[in-house]
């Protein structure tokens, strides 16, 4: 049965929520089947009972976060739909109360989905937590901004950013340079990251202080870490041996988040990741939360969502056959 109901929304939250040549609205009409009109003031959405009820509550969170001064982009509107069609009732508003910290230019750094919150929370309550999850779904960024909150703050004395220099598919020495210039590239997105949230000046004083160390993961044998914020990035191209080393590092006072995509790993075929065996080796200590983020939680441009979500079908299809064999 047909149904049509009329919703008040100021005209500039409407221009918010609808987006550039209505591409936002176009997105709610395509999945949920209805037609929705901008009134000016108001908006009329057209179509059967169900359809209109979910764009409404879809409409109502966007005008929500519209209300909190968010640019309302095409990543809301799609994470907005897939809560509803998963039935899932969490108020994207809520998470978007979560403000981390902001970056040099102002802008606000959150949480964007309910993993990300939970991962978040997890950091803030936990020693040890480990993100899990594919391209995209901010692991290494959020803990980033974590970790310079709590440098800001004074909750750790420094910053310690490792990975390991695994070669995805190239050779260290091809590259020019000595060690520090063959691994600085390894270490980009960390960089990249700390010289967005924190500022290039800030970055380089803190640096040449020794509070903010970016290094390879072979650096952090033989040390202890004590009031610290580590963060191990790509521990999927670790070793058991270089993860339990790691680990086995943290001292008083510190936190650690280690990041991994279980399903992109450089290290030679056949070699068992170290993040493969941490996740079984550690899933019940206590002080230890391993998020798993997925799909869903990917920031990106939505193509990015669907290329995940296609490679997540094939290997599963891929681990079924092998699993009948």
């Amino acid at each position: 049965m047909e149904k049509e109901i009329l919703l008040n929304i100021p005209a500039d939250h409407l221009e918010n929520i609808f987006g550039e040549f209505d591409y936002n609205v176009k997105v709610i009409e395509n999945s949920l089947s209805v037609s929705v009109v901008n009134r000016g003031d108001s908006v009329k959405i057209i179509g059967e009972e169900s359809s209109v009820s979910a764009a409404q509550n879809v409409i109502n969170e966007l005008y929500s976060l519209s209300r909190r001064k968010n640019r309302i982009t095409e990543q809301n509107v799609r994470y907005a739909l897939s809560l509803k069609e998963n039935l899932k009732d969490h108020p994207m508003v809520k998470i978007d109360e979560d403000c981390i910290c902001h970056t040099v230019s102002g802008k606000p750094v959150k949480p964007k989905t309910i993993g990300q919150k939970e991962y978040v929370d997890a950091i803030r309550k936990q020693m040890i937590v480990f993100g899990i999850g594919p391209a995209g779904t901010g692991k290494t960024y959020l803990a980033m901004a974590m970790a310079i909150t709590a440098f800001m703050t004074g909750e750790v004395n420094r910053i310690i950013l490792t990975r390991p220099a695994i070669e995805a598919g190239e050779k260290l020495g091809f590259l020019p340079g000595d060690l520090q210039s063959k691994v600085d590239p390894y270490l980009r997105p960390l960089y990249d990251a700390l010289y967005q949230i924190m500022g290039a000046d800030s970055f380089q004083k803190n640096m040449e202080k020794g509070l903010i160390e970016v290094a390879p993961l072979a650096y952090m044998r033989g040390r202890t870490l004590d009031n610290a914020f580590i963060i191990l990035d790509e521990a999927q191209n670790t070793t058991p041996a270089q993860m339990k080393m790691f680990l086995t590092r943290i001292g008083f006072g510190s936190k650690a988040v280690i990041t991994g995509d279980a399903t992109q790993k450089d290290l030679p075929k056949d070699a068992v990741s170290g993040l493969d065996v941490a996740m079984k080796v550690l899933a019940k200590v206590e002080d230890i939360k391993i998020c798993r983020l997925t799909g869903a939680d990917v920031v990106r441009h939505p193509l990015v969502q669907k290329i995940v979500n296609a490679y997540e079908d094939y290997e599963q299809k891929q681990k079924n056959k092998r699993n009948r064999k």
